[in-house]
């Protein structure tokens, strides 16, 4: 991550100004200052973050991106925080996190309206008890409906863009807009969301009745593949490498000799190759200077340029 000379007296004021105005149409529990990102993202790491957002309605979420749009000042929508590397210093700007707040759920008979702050391990179980399938591959997906639609998350066959009949956007412009599965452009850890600069606040899903004893036999079996073969008792972002094309990238990192390389607290998982955990007080440095010598050493010996799956936040945000 890039090091700046900053003035911080400068974004501490900004930050100031921005609170009063996002108080005039929030309450104090919705804005705080100052919030440590490590105790937001499933790496435990992280710097503060100048401004936390944490709306209690979709309404709220929307009206603070237009208020933090009309001031100009930099901001980021997350969820839970698992896909995320924060740096050390922080995050120079605002904050807004679309998770335990908005958390509603309506189900009628196999179509399912939810918000986007809902993790997908509280979904799936509610699913399962009303005997809806389709939604098992996302049970132990360690992240919000909204973030996973966004980046079309997926596991064990099972991807977003299976389930997604629409989403609730809101858009650059300001605008809520809906949009259907063939217009979200869902690819591979990827959708149009992206592209498009947009937020993901509602989602309808189109599932399938099943019988609850085949929706929990299946949901416990993948908890059982995830439990004995990822490093889930240790903090990381999920998978660190984005799946090259005719490859694994934990079989490539493995097989390159790298399973259990240490730098400072980060290493490579040696339960599994394709995670980089941390081990307790790893900073944003040391994970990104593993990330780099692991994309180099299997670069060199395959040819294969692994892309990262977990996003690199740096301090100062692109919009300053």
């Amino acid at each position: 991550m890039t090091t700046y000379n900053l003035n911080i007296e400068y974004y501490e004021t900004r930050a100031t100004e921005m609170i009063n105005k996002l108080l005039e149409t929030l309450t104090r529990q919705e804005v705080k200052a100052s919030a440590p990102l490590s105790a937001l993202t499933s790496f435990k790491i992280g710097g503060p973050a100048d401004v936390l957002i944490e709306p209690a309605t979709v309404e709220g979420a929307a009206d603070a991106i237009s208020t933090l749009k009309d001031a100009g000042y930099p901001y980021m929508v997350i969820g839970n925080g698992s896909n995320l590397l924060f740096s050390d210093k922080g995050y120079r700007g605002a904050i807004l996190r679309i998770a335990d707040n908005l958390t509603k759920v309506e189900i009628n008979e196999t179509r399912v309206v939810a918000e986007a702050g809902i993790l997908l391990s509280k979904l799936a179980s509610q699913l399962m008890d009303r005997s809806l399938a389709g939604f098992e591959f996302a049970s132990g997906i360690p992240g919000t409906l909204g973030g996973a639609v966004y980046m079309n998350a997926g596991a064990y066959d099972g991807e977003m863009k299976d389930v997604v009949e629409w989403a609730d956007v809101l858009m650059p412009n300001g605008k809520i807009e809906t949009l259907d599965n063939a217009t979200l452009g869902f690819s591979y850890r990827h959708s149009r969301i992206m592209e498009a600069g947009g937020v993901v606040l509602r989602v309808g899903l189109k599932l399938n009745r099943g019988m609850y004893e085949d929706i929990k036999a299946k949901t416990d079996d993948l908890t059982e593949k995830r439990t004995s073969k990822q490093p889930l008792e240790k903090a990381s972002a999920g998978s660190t490498f984005k799946r090259p094309e005719g490859h694994f990238a934990g079989k490539l990192i493995e097989d390159a000799g790298l399973r259990g390389l240490s730098y400072g607290k980060a290493q490579v998982s040696p339960k599994h190759c394709g995670f980089i955990v941390n081990n307790g007080g790893a900073t944003a440095a040391e994970v990104l200077h593993l990330i780099n010598v692991v994309r180099k050493t299997v670069r060199d010996i395959y040819g294969v340029t692994l892309e990262p799956e977990v996003r690199i936040i740096p301090e100062v945000p692109e919009q300053v």
